[in-house]
């Protein structure tokens, strides 16, 4: 089951079936601006996978829209929900490739890219490969995912 997440998010990541969250991938067309939208957000989607990882699901909830639309292939689903499937969730390892970026307006940005997760949820191991796109939006200050979508590679 998959988690959207980065808007963790890339969130990216089976979540007991929702995905979430990533690394900037090496190969990109040079490194963001440091402090520029685009690190801000990859730093972002990267924290919140890494939570996953750590089992931090204090930092993962944080890191999500309490009004967050996140979508995989059971369709949409809501903060609480992905928070309650991942509490059996276990990411091992990850990397993200292809890592885009594109502005939306001064205070949200886009990320797509394909991750590669390997982990365990409730209890079974699993390797899966999938595209995801985040949307993050700075409120009061602070990033937040608003949006992710994930869809299974082929």
């Amino acid at each position: 089951m998959k988690a959207a997440l980065s808007c963790f998010s890339a969130f990216a990541i089976v979540l007991s079936g929702l995905l979430f969250f990533g690394q900037r991938a090496s190969g990109d067309a040079g490194e963001p601006n440091p402090g520029s939208m685009e690190q801000q957000i990859v730093a972002k989607e990267r924290a919140g996978l890494d939570a996953l990882k750590a089992g931090d699901l204090e930092t993962f909830g944080n890191l999500t829209a309490d009004d967050a639309v996140l979508i995989d292939a059971r369709g949409p689903a809501n903060k609480a929900q992905v928070l309650k499937n991942v509490a059996g969730f276990k990411l091992l390892d990850y990397s993200m490739e292809n890592v885009k970026f594109m502005p939306i307006s001064a205070k949200a940005g886009l990320i797509t890219y394909k991750i590669n997760e390997k982990g365990n949820s409730h209890g079974k191991e699993f390797a899966a490969q999938a595209y995801v796109s985040s949307i993050w939006t700075k409120r009061r200050k602070i990033w937040v995912c608003t949006f992710t979508q994930e869809t299974a590679a082929k």
